[in-house]
């Protein structure tokens, strides 16, 4: 070796040597994902749609600018999971830093932000100060991407549904739960972009179920996202084999054993079925009218289908202590009403099962006089809770008389001594049909030869049911100027996760890509203590800057005087 290091060419041969070895890497793309949550390793059916992706995929990401650590710390894990995804798509995956609102005028910005209200962005001010004690200064951040294919685009709100921090739970918590989500949202982007045959949705007519304002969201997002029809239940003989899913909103009127039938066999056949359903009576506008209305059963006659399924309905309803607030009239002052906002247990804001995909990480839910569930015995069909109450909730049986006077005791924990209670389940797997045994011969023979659907007693491929004991869930309120966003209180003027918990039922529903498993994705951020930083701050740059300079300078003392001691000859 040191023969070589003395020739000619020694030091040469050395550095070509060196240069090859970091070609060769350079090209061999690979890591051993250590971390306990495998927060770096992809999960395999987005590994599956991005083999799928054969062409390029642009995405602008418009957090860039000088931002605070949680916001920072969600851009470069942005690009980190952007540059995964770029490994596995055969280097089709593109991105971009920019900040749409860095330069131009007020004016150009508003025109640039109101373009982007129209695809769903939300921008958010962001306070910041340099140093502790200097004044704050603001400025607008967008915490957004927006992913382009061929000639579509799609936006994806990275804060978006996320779950915001609780009690107790730092700020920067909402970030980290934001980061669970990023693979799922631009993998979701992402595969409905590529995808070129879009499932087919049918919304379910005939029973009372509301077609107006109130579903305008849900028909909007319907029909931008899948194939839609409406399908009348009470006139069509059976239902078109080529939907893939059926959801029902909020039936009033009684359903007939000839409907359920079509329903049983649409689900016989791996129909998936999404049901909000309100089991009782009981709306805001009879309440309105004075300080006490009635609950009662709207006697839908679904309980039989259901309980068979493994599932029900309870006749009473839920009232939570984590609920939303309503504007009451609490008196009156120079002629004109004085409005308070008071908390309102009928209206539960509903935690999501951190289990399953379908609600990880998502924001409360917003619903109105729901209804319990109960599982039920059904073999081989596999349930799990989506939504369910606070630990600190009731349920009250039903005929419910429902008044104002629930106010006084809604901050009471004495009277709300139930946990958890289920409000939505998903049912999974092969289900045996309610009329195994009840079908007429003759009704049998005509759909296998008029409609070509031979009756099924039992499943032939796995299917999934979601039923949430409340239809409001997907349903909009209502102001002057039309139906305000999905989820929106215009009480408390806040937008909880309605809008993503519907898109996640839906996608869960119909998706046979199976993207939706990255949203049970664990990972944790091991954040630093701010106050602990700043008052340690001396400390730990003395540690990182002066005592490696110093072990640099012992060392360089030590090898100087073994040298010394090791060619100096006494004279």
């Amino acid at each position: 070796m040191q023969k070589l290091f003395r020739s000619r060419f020694g030091w040469f041969y050395l550095l070509t040597g060196i240069i090859l070895i970091n070609l060769l890497f350079s090209r061999v793309n690979s890591r051993y994902d250590m971390t306990s949550e495998k927060r770096f390793t992809l999960t395999a059916p987005v590994k599956r749609m991005l083999g799928r992706v054969h062409d390029q995929v642009n995405i602008d990401i418009l957090l860039e600018g000088n931002l605070k650590s949680g916001l920072r710390k969600l851009r470069n894990s942005t690009e980190a999971i952007l540059q995964e995804f770029n490994e596995y798509a055969g280097g089709n995956i593109h991105y971009r830093l920019i900040d749409p609102v860095a330069d131009g005028d007020d004016s150009s910005r508003a025109l640039i932000l109101d373009s982007l209200a129209r695809m769903g962005i939300q921008p958010m001010t962001q306070v910041a100060q340099s140093k502790k004690g200097e004044e704050q200064s603001q400025r607008i951040v967008i915490p957004a991407a927006i992913v382009k294919y061929k000639e579509r685009e799609l936006s994806v709100d990275l804060l978006k549904g996320v779950q915001r921090s609780r009690e107790g739970q730092s700020p920067e918590q909402l970030y980290v739960n934001a980061e669970d989500l990023l693979e799922y949202k631009f993998a979701s982007a992402i595969d409905k972009l590529i995808t070129d045959t879009l499932p087919a949705i049918g919304y379910l007519m005939g029973n009372g179920e509301p077609l107006d304002f109130r579903v305008y969201s849900l028909i909007q997002y319907l029909r931008e996202n899948y194939r839609f029809g409406m399908v009348r239940l009470d006139s069509v003989p059976v239902i078109p084999a080529q939907l893939n899913a059926l959801i029902m909103v909020k039936p009033l009127l009684k359903f007939s054993d000839d409907e359920k039938r079509k329903l049983d066999q649409f689900v016989m056949r791996g129909g998936s079925l999404i049901c909000m359903i309100d089991n009782l009576y009981a709306e805001t506008d009879s309440l309105q009218k004075g300080r006490e209305t009635l609950a009662y059963d709207r006697g839908l006659n679904l309980d039989d289908l259901l309980f068979h399924y493994g599932v029900r309905i309870n006749q009473d309803l839920v009232e939570d202590m984590q609920c939303a607030s309503i504007n009451l009239v609490v008196g009156t002052q120079g002629g004109k009403p004085q409005f308070q906002l008071l908390p309102w247990p009928y209206y539960p804001l509903l935690d999501g099962n951190p289990s399953s995909g379908i609600t990880k990480n998502l924001d409360p839910v917003f619903s109105k006089f729901t209804n319990s569930i109960d599982t039920v015995k059904a073999p081989g069909i596999r349930k799990t809770i989506l939504l369910q109450t606070s630990p600190n909730a009731r349920t009250v049986s039903t005929p419910a008389l429902i008044s104002l006077e629930t106010i006084k005791t809604a901050s009471d924990p004495k009277a709300f001594q139930q946990s958890d209670i289920p409000v939505g389940v998903l049912l999974e797997g092969k289900f045996q049909s309610l009329y195994a045994n009840r079908m007429s011969t003759a009704l049998s023979d005509s759909l296998a030869d008029l409609y070509q659907q031979p009756f099924l007693k039992s499943g032939e491929k796995n299917a999934r049911i979601i039923v949430c004991a409340d239809g409001d869930l997907v349903m909009n309120e209502l102001s002057e100027r039309g139906p305000l966003p999905l989820g929106f209180s215009k009480d408390i003027n806040y937008t909880f996760a309605n809008a993503e918990f519907l898109s996640n039922c839906l996608d869960y529903s119909v998706n046979p890509s199976g993207v939706l498993e990255a949203r049970s994705k664990d990972f944790s951020l091991r954040l630093l203590d701010p106050e602990k930083t700043e008052d340690e701050r001396s400390f730990w740059q003395f540690i990182n800057i002066v005592v490696p300079l110093g072990v640099v300078m012992i060392c360089g003392l030590v090898f100087q005087y073994i040298r010394k001691r090791k060619y100096n000859t006494p004279s």
